[in-house]
């Protein structure tokens, strides 16, 4: 049986000030959003108090941290797929290995969340059976949808097999007719492990792309590129790293762990040469493919390691601007030693994480933060976006 509803959809949208409602918090069903239960205004304002202690005080200030949508702003969808064929859930796994649905997520966008029951009808249609964790059958793992802010989905099916293929090509015309999808995709993923997708994709569609228009820049994903969750605040980061780095006018910067080319995009100018470093082959194709289809020839994107690319650069090679956006671990040691040591004037540091940032800093005493900002990438969860751009002193 699925699970009862959330709050329903006409209920009056949610003030900062109020804590959201959820009724799959509220039984115990999903407690992903850890700070559900506090209103959202009191959630910002801890995450801003942690981000000054941790961090030093940029000359400019702390800018006023940017608030997400409450609800409704996440633009991908990772449900696992639980239940049998002909009564899928479409959530997360108990600790049984049974399948809670959570369909009715209110974090999603309008359009994924009336997405997904379609999606379970195409489940019962096709005959895709779930996988079974416990008994290790059955081909179905996860869906993967993404909603473009044109509203136009990519959908993967992460399945053990090639096995549900064929039945896939075959009923697909009836969920092109019913979902405005863009891409579909088969992704292979035969482990017997947690592990959300595999190495192969096997694409359904004519097109391989989802388009991802963001004001004047538009990216271009591909099944496997990785994009911010948070269509909102993806795009008011890359908004303020065009508005925090227009007066300094470097001819050259370089863009490392550039990914799908956010912020590589963002940063093309006329007589502005752009570099992108990504060690994903697949988010360096996307990246690629974006850039050329803007017209800009002045930006590149290279596979490879950040680090790797950018000791082994030549004195002369060294630009006006750095653009460091790493994992969780920070950019580390060896990279920050190198930026120390580079006469690069200035970098712009996007971190999901401030500790790693702090770390970072202390490793690079030679720049100062000059402005920061914390944007709030993930609501009701104690992890954020900061953005802070660093000049020589």
């Amino acid at each position: 049986m699925d699970a009862p509803p959330l709050t329903p959809s006409p209920t009056p949208p949610l003030t900062r000030s109020v804590a959201a409602r959820c009724d799959y918090f509220d039984t115990g069903r999903c407690r992903s959003c850890a700070l559900l239960d506090q209103p959202y205004d009191a959630q910002l304002a801890d995450k801003q108090r942690e981000v000054e202690a941790l961090l030093p005080a940029p000359a400019a200030g702390w800018s006023e941290p940017v608030a997400s949508p409450p609800v409704e702003f996440r633009n991908k969808a990772k449900m696992v797929v639980g239940g049998t064929a002909t009564e899928p859930t479409l959530g997360i796994l108990d600790a049984a290995f049974a399948g809670v649905d959570l369909r009715e997520c209110r974090l999603h966008t309008r359009g994924l969340h009336d997405a997904l029951p379609v999606l379970a009808d195409f489940v019962r249609q096709a005959d895709l059976a779930p996988y079974d964790v416990v008994q290790r059958r059955g081909e179905l793992k996860h869906l993967l949808v993404t909603e473009s802010p044109a509203g136009e989905l990519m959908v993967r099916f992460v399945c053990r097999s090639q096995e549900p293929v064929a039945r896939l090509r075959k009923h697909l015309p009836s969920l092109l007719g019913r979902l405005p999808v863009a891409v579909a995709t088969v992704n292979l993923q035969p482990a017997h492990k947690a592990v959300l997708e595999g190495e192969r994709e096997i694409v359904l569609t004519p097109a391989a792309t989802l388009a991802m228009p963001l004001g004047a820049v538009t990216l271009h994903l591909r099944p496997r590129s990785f994009f911010q969750t948070n269509t909102a605040m993806a795009t008011a980061l890359y908004g303020e790293a065009v508005a925090w780095t227009t007066d300094l006018a470097p001819r050259s910067v370089w863009d490392l762990y550039s990914g799908v080319g956010g912020f590589a995009l963002h940063l093309a100018a006329p007589g502005r040469a752009v570099t992108g470093v990504e060690i994903s082959q697949e988010a360096v194709r996307s990246a690629e493919h974006s850039a050329a289809a803007a017209g800009l020839a002045d930006v590149r994107f290279l596979p490879g390691d950040a680090t790797t690319y950018a000791v082994n650069a030549a004195p002369e090679a060294v630009p006006d601007l750095v653009v460091v956006n790493p994992p969780r671990r920070g950019i580390g040691d060896q990279l920050a030693g190198w930026l120390e040591g580079s006469g690069v004037p200035h970098v712009l540091y996007s971190s999901c994480n401030a500790r790693t940032l702090a770390a970072d800093l202390a490793a690079m005493p030679s720049y100062a933060p000059v402005r920061g900002r914390l944007l709030d990438m993930f609501p009701h969860t104690r992890h954020y976006e900061v953005l802070v751009l660093l000049g020589r002193r």
